[in-house]
């Protein structure tokens, strides 16, 4: 299973493909996409579809697993990444892959075993679990493999739940 985990954002929107197939997990590829901060907002927008399309369509992941929306004090924040938010569940939906949601404590716990983890530690640990000999930079794309994996790790369950009710 190809899992493609994005960590949206206007400024860099961080990706990381995870496969799990072979008894291990393994980073396929990671990257992020930037656009400058001078320009106009819809052509940022642009371009993170566009990029994100062209990751879906050369890499074609089972699925996708994108972070929930989680603001409680900055408005202006959540605002612009949820406008990049928007773009990368379109792209993922056009391209008809298959798309999880999953909390930032969700995240920790399936990565780190711990619900506070800081930033430090789930770099460690994903570089732990994909086996990388370096921590992934930037953090972006630290957060797009962990989500990756965190639905990995927890998807199996959530099928069995589902087909339980």
């Amino acid at each position: 299973m190809l899992i493609l985990g994005i960590d949206p954002g206007t400024a860099i929107t961080g990706f990381g493909l995870v496969s799990d197939e072979g008894g291990g997990l393994k980073c396929v590829a990671m990257g992020c996409i930037r656009t400058p901060a001078h320009t106009p907002l819809p052509d940022r927008l642009v371009t993170i579809y566009e990029k994100l399309s062209a990751v879906i369509s050369r890499y074609r992941p089972d699925s996708v697993a994108i972070e929930q929306l989680f603001f409680n004090t900055n408005a202006t924040s959540a605002l612009a990444v949820g406008h990049a938010r928007g773009v990368a569940l379109l792209a993922c939906c056009q391209a008809g892959v298959r798309v999880s949601e999953y909390t930032p404590l969700q995240v920790k716990l399936a990565v780190a075993g711990y619900g506070k983890a800081d930033k430090k530690q789930m770099q460690s640990m994903v570089r732990l679990l994909l086996g990388l000999e370096e921590e992934p930079r930037p953090d972006d794309v630290a957060d797009a493999l962990a989500i990756a994996i965190c639905h990995i790790n927890t998807a199996p369950y959530h099928a069995k739940l589902s087909r339980n009710e």
